[in-house]
């Protein structure tokens, strides 16, 4: 007589067919962080034996090679990790997650995910090479056509007729645009191979601000701005800092305070020194940002709904461009914006 399998004895061979066959590497610690259960894709990422490791303590991990670089991203206490990164060889680069196991209320262990990332990060990495190379292939032919174009309306190869010059000025203006958004990717590619960072000096922020707001002094006026700068009265402390990169990240900042800004409005540049960094924060009385987009506003390519009715052109990247150059520094940014009452963004930098 065979006996009928109850539904726990069924559920728990459910359970234990879904952990062994499961695609991504799994491990689970209990409450006092000792390894309980181990899938058979965590010994195919790691290389290592499930007998060898049941039971054993984060610490007594760390000591087997293939362990090493996961626990020192999780931590001895296992802290909370959303994909982060760990290479362990040139083919096998592991997202890592962890997720707290909760029981009325009680941290009853640790859930720990190893998704394969390699074939992902291949494919992400010869879209960056192919980016970078096309952008470098196009800069040079777009400069010569540049500096044609202004030998043309400089009259150095001879009088051009006030519709000619109409003409020229419009190729060159977009010919400024595809440069613009060339040097972009470029930035673009750069932050995504992690060497954006040249050189960090010790300086004063204030120089730098006062230069990117005399940079755009020109159309400011031309669309009837008030630009204020306002800044302690006291000497504020040093920033290390690579002024090139962060010159780059205002400019971007401020650029879209101009150019989304109502005609006759107000630019307002605020410095603040909080005792462990200083704050930025460039306000305008523009058209804002819906609040839905908020969480966007920091993307690739991201351009808010209300700007594109608008038709002002752009290529998403600025904000982009500045949220990793500011946190490259150890620094944030964040914004504050409502449709049709301008913005607000703000980022800081860490003080020496």
């Amino acid at each position: 007589m065979v006996r009928k399998k109850t539904s726990p004895e069924l559920k728990f061979q459910q359970f234990s067919a879904v952990i062994t066959n499961f695609p991504d590497g799994l491990l689970i610690f209990d409450e006092k962080n000792n390894l309980s259960l181990i899938n058979p894709q965590t010994e195919t990422f790691l290389g290592v034996k499930i007998r060898d490791l049941i039971n054993k303590s984060i610490s007594e991990l760390k000591n087997f090679p293939s362990f090493k670089s996961l626990v020192e991203l999780m931590g001895l206490e296992i802290k909370k990790v959303f994909r982060e990164e760990i290479k362990l060889a040139e083919n096998l680069i592991l997202e890592v997650t962890t997720l707290p196991l909760i029981k009325e209320k009680e941290k009853i262990g640790t859930l720990v995910i190893l998704h394969d990332a390699t074939k992902e990060k291949m494919i992400e990495k010869m879209k960056t090479e192919f980016v970078s190379l096309a952008a470098h292939q196009l800069r040079t032919p777009l400069s010569a056509i540049k500096w044609t174009l202004r030998m043309l309306l400089d009259r150095e190869v001879g009088e051009i007729t006030s519709e000619q010059r109409d003409f020229i000025e419009k190729t060159y203006a977009s010919n400024e645009r595809m440069i613009s958004l060339i040097n972009d990717l470029l930035n673009v590619t750069r932050i995504e191979e992690g060497r954006y960072l040249y050189k960090t000096v010790l300086t004063s922020i204030e120089p730098i601000v006062e230069s990117v707001i005399n940079l755009y002094k020109e159309e400011t006026e031309k669309r009837g701005l008030k630009v204020e700068f306002k800044k302690p009265k006291e000497k504020l402390p040093q920033v290390k800092v690579d002024i090139e990169k962060i010159k780059l990240a205002l400019q971007n900042i401020f650029a879209n305070a101009v150019r989304y800004n109502r005609l006759g409005g107000k630019v307002t540049v605020v410095l603040n020194y909080g005792k462990k960094d200083i704050e930025v924060a460039v306000k305008d009385t523009g058209v804002g940002i819906p609040k839905d987009q908020h969480k966007k506003v920091f993307s690739r390519f991201f351009r808010a709904s209300n700007v594109m009715r608008m038709g002002i052109e752009g290529t998403g990247l600025g904000l982009f461009i500045a949220k990793n150059i500011i946190e490259a520094h150890g620094g944030k940014i964040w914004l504050e914006s409502e449709e049709n009452k301008g913005s607000t963004f703000y980022f800081t930098l860490p003080v020496e």
